[in-house]
């Protein structure tokens, strides 16, 4: 049985690890211990507030496999980017030149350098052991995301956005950072992407180009990327774009990865999931995702249920009462998943 519940202290070793597995890019799990121990105290911090309206806070999950202890994975929810930090992307916008001179039209794309999701709810770091892959648990430790964020809509802003890793060639470089940034920042990328994650950026302001980029005088090489994800996060936007997220042509300024947002009240878990009683039984013919309704004791698993009844019961395994921590008539979130 797998589930997902808050990161605690005790996984800091399992959560040292993952980081040193995403590998280059993966800006969100950065190989730094420091760091990742802060962003785990952060997240105990977040979940234990008392909170009326979304400020600034940081939520972690781990998908944890409860026969060893082990965390298999993780992902992360984060409020209130790009308020007391610049959350800096690209715009692209499409622009048309005429010259009733020469009878020629020109059509192009520019790019500008913007701070345009302030304010928003970043879901973010979702990453899985390489052995535990498959069988629906990418799923489970992103749309777990989504369950916990119904369980308390107050503490998360209206737009939800999520970047994706941009492209890189198995040399560890990325086309669109070397014929665009490197030019104005001068360090490699693991530099550039790493002092990113722990300063104010200021350095971003400072150093890259304040005036709207041509996209045509770019290299070609650069020009490919802009907007494609990296081979191992091909999964991870599928998910995302059946969630109801979309590109929406603002891409990352470093790698040229996508960003997707939706607004959260149109995000499928979100507007299909239902609260329901839980009851212990035998396990039924549909499957879906199931979490309870405690906030800082999140717990969510998948499993086979029974059709949900007419007066609101749901029928589940009694190893899923223990996964989520309840007892027969607590009340329980739950969605059926479409395919």
């Amino acid at each position: 049985m797998l589930r997902v519940r808050p990161i605690q202290a005790s996984d800091k070793d399992d959560f040292f690890e993952l980081a040193e597995l995403s590998g280059l890019g993966f800006t969100s799990l950065p190989n730094d211990p420091e760091l990742l121990q802060s962003r785990i105290h952060f997240s105990e911090e977040s979940f234990a507030k008392a909170i009326e309206e979304p400020g600034e806070e940081g939520y972690l999950l781990v998908l944890e496999d409860m026969t060893s202890g082990k965390v298999a994975g993780t992902s992360a929810v984060k409020v209130g980017i790009g308020i007391s930090r610049p959350f800096f992307s690209y715009k692209l916008f499409s622009i048309s030149q005429v010259s009733p001179s020469t009878k020629g039209r020109f059509d192009m794309e520019l790019m500008i350098l913007v701070n345009e999701y302030a304010g928003a709810t970043e879901v973010g770091t979702l990453f899985v052991r390489p052995e535990f892959r498959g069988g629906g648990r990418g799923s489970l430790i992103a749309r777990a995301r989504y369950l916990l964020m119904a369980t308390e809509l107050k503490r998360f802003s209206r737009n939800v956005l999520s970047e994706l890793r941009g492209v890189f060639h198995e040399d560890g470089t990325c086309p669109f950072y070397e014929h665009l940034a490197k030019k104005f920042i001068h360090m490699d990328f693991a530099e550039a992407d790493h002092l990113s994650s722990i300063t104010d950026q200021q350095f971003i302001l400072d150093l890259m180009p304040k005036y709207p980029i041509y996209v045509d005088l770019l290299p070609e090489e650069a020009q490919a990327v802009i907007g494609k994800t990296h081979h191992e996060g091909v999964g991870a936007r599928r998910l995302l774009e059946n969630e109801g997220f979309r590109y929406e042509r603002v891409i990352d300024i470093f790698d040229g990865g996508p960003t997707m947002s939706a607004p959260i009240d149109s995000l499928l878990t979100v507007k299909r999931s239902q609260t329901l009683q839980i009851k212990a039984g035998k396990a039924g013919s549909v499957r879906g995702l199931i979490s309870n309704e405690r906030f800082e004791k999140f717990r969510a698993c998948a499993g086979m249920v029974a059709p949900v009844h007419e007066d609101g019961i749901l029928v589940v395994e009694p190893q899923i009462l223990d996964a989520l921590e309840v007892i027969e008539g607590d009340t329980i979130r739950f969605i059926e998943n479409e395919t």
